[in-house]
């Protein structure tokens, strides 16, 4: 897999890995490195951003013969999405909106016809949906 370089955003040089590596090393050696060189050490050495995490949990258990290892983070997303990664986060926003919505209404609407019912207003003389017998049977008894 080749590593792309980002012309958009200019020179590899200004990424946050390479000012980084540039720091630990003597300036005459800045000059010496190609963008090229730049790009694959920065797949090499497995550059990541990780910053710091709200929640940070990592250990080992053995098991048997073997030991396994254990990350769990949680935090900020501050990784740039793609187009379907944005794609999907607004589908699933906009499902979880929906979802709210529609029950802040139901939920509205049974608080006001139990408002109504406590009130004595009876809208459909001979009916009833049996939610106010339920909730003073449940509730109030």
């Amino acid at each position: 897999m080749e590593p792309k370089t980002n012309t958009i955003k200019g020179s590899i040089k200004q990424d946050p890995f390479v000012r980084n590596l540039f720091e630990r090393l003597p300036e005459d050696l800045h000059d010496s490195f190609s963008e090229e060189q730049l790009i694959h050490l920065k797949v090499a050495l497995g550059a990541r951003s990780w910053g710091d995490h709200k929640v940070d949990f990592r250990g080992t258990v053995k098991f048997l013969r073997w030991r396994y290892y254990y990350v769990f983070l949680a935090g900020r997303n501050r990784r740039d999405l793609t187009r379907r990664e944005k794609n999907i986060s607004r589908l699933i926003q906009a499902g979880l909106l929906s979802l709210f919505l529609c029950f802040s209404a139901g939920l509205g609407v049974l608080i006001l016809y139990l408002l109504k019912s406590a009130a004595g207003i009876d809208l459909l003389p001979g009916f009833s949906f049996g939610v106010w017998d339920w909730f003073k049977t449940s509730f109030l008894h």
